[in-house]
C-alpha cells in the first residue's frame, strides 16, 4: 500500500525549480514518495515500448551505471524502455522517479503495478493531473514536457519515428537540455527515429562513461569482491584472464549458465564488474 499523493502548488518552497523552464509549467503536481531525489543530477532513459534485447540490455547497463554513479534515473514507467530502466536503477540500489501520464496513484500500464508500489516507496512519483486520472489522448506527450524539463541530460534508446520518446527529445532540446541517444542498427525501424537525432546532432552514448560524463559524474569506486560466494569467486578467477562472452565467461568458470549468470549480476550489482553495451563481461 502506497502512500496518498501530496499536492504542490506552483509557487510552494517545494515545488521542483526546473519545471519554471516549461512555457507553461503545472499550476499544481502530485507526488508519492521522496522529492529529493531530484535534488541529484538527474537523467531520463526513455524509448520504445517495444524494445529489444539489444535495447533492453544497453539500457539496463547505462541506467544501472548511472544509478551507482549518483544520479536519479528519470523516466516513464512505460514498457520497454522506460520500465526496464527503473528496475535497473532500483536494482542498483539507486534512485529513480517516474512521471505519469495518469494520476501519481493509478499504476498504468496495469502490469507495471508492482514498479509503481516499489518506485512509490523506494523513489518517486510525479504528475500534473489529480489522484484518480486516468490517460487520454494527450496525457503522454504533456507528461513528456515534465520529463524534459527535470532532466539535465536525457538519452533515447531506440525509437521509431513516431515514438513518444522523440517528443520528450525535442522538448529537451527546445529548454536547452542536453540529448544524447544510443546507437542502434540502421536498417531497424525501431531506431529509425533516434538515429535521425543521431545524425541531426545530438550526443551519441558509446558507454556509461559517456553518459556520466555528460552529466559531470564519474564511476563510482568498486567495492570489494564477496570470496565466501564461491560462484562470484570463480567468475571473478576467470575474468582475470580478460573480457568475455558469456558463454565464454560460463566455460571459464566452469559453471551452468543460470549460476554464472546469478553471480555476474551479483557482482555487476556491487560495482566489481560490468557489462558492456556490446554484451562483453569485465571487471571494472
Amino acid at each position: 500500500m502506497i502512500a496518498p499523493p501530496v499536492a504542490i502548488a506552483r509557487g510552494d518552497a517545494d515545488y521542483p525549480p526546473a519545471l519554471l523552464d516549461l512555457p507553461q509549467p503545472p499550476s499544481m503536481i502530485w507526488r508519492i514518495g521522496d522529492l529529493d531525489v531530484l535534488n541529484r543530477p538527474v537523467v531520463a532513459i526513455v524509448g520504445t515500448r517495444k524494445a529489444t534485447a539489444y535495447g533492453e540490455r544497453v539500457t539496463r547497463e547505462l541506467a544501472g551505471a548511472l544509478a551507482r554513479g549518483g544520479a536519479c534515473v528519470l523516466s516513464g514507467m512505460a514498457l520497454g524502455i522506460d520500465g526496464v530502466a527503473h528496475v535497473a536503477a532500483l536494482d542498483a540500489c539507486g534512485k529513480t522517479a517516474a512521471v505519469l501520464g495518469t494520476g501519481a496513484d493509478i499504476a498504468y500500464p496495469p502490469s507495471h503495478r508492482g514498479l509503481h508500489a516499489r518506485i512509490g516507496s523506494e523513489g518517486l512519483l510525479l504528475s500534473e493531473l489529480p489522484p484518480g486520472a486516468h490517460s487520454h489522448g494527450g496525457s503522454f506527450p504533456k507528461r513528456n514536457r515534465l520529463i524534459a524539463a527535470l532532466a539535465r541530460l536525457t538519452i533515447i534508446v531506440e525509437a521509431p519515428v513516431k515514438s513518444g520518446a522523440l517528443y520528450t527529445a525535442n522538448d529537451a532540446a527546445a529548454l536547452n537540455r542536453d540529448v544524447g541517444v544510443v546507437p542502434g542498427p540502421i536498417d531497424s525501424p525501431k531506431c529509425e527515429g533516434s538515429n535521425l537525432l543521431l545524425r541531426d546532432g545530438a550526443q551519441a552514448i558509446m558507454s556509461p562513461a559517456d553518459a556520466l560524463a555528460l552529466l559531470g559524474l564519474t564511476r563510482p569506486v568498486r567495492t570489494l569482491v564477496e570470496l565466501d560466494d564461491p560462484d562470484q569467486s570463480q567468475v571473478w578467477q576467470a575474468l582475470k584472464q580478460g573480457p568475455a562472452d558469456l558463454d565464454t565467461l560460463c566455460h571459464r568458470a566452469s559453471l551452468p549458465v543460470q549460476r554464472c549468470l546469478a553471480a555476474v549480476t551479483a557482482l555487476e550489482l556491487n560495482g566489481s564488474i560490468e557489462c558492456a553495451l556490446t554484451g562483453e563481461v569485465r571487471r571494472r
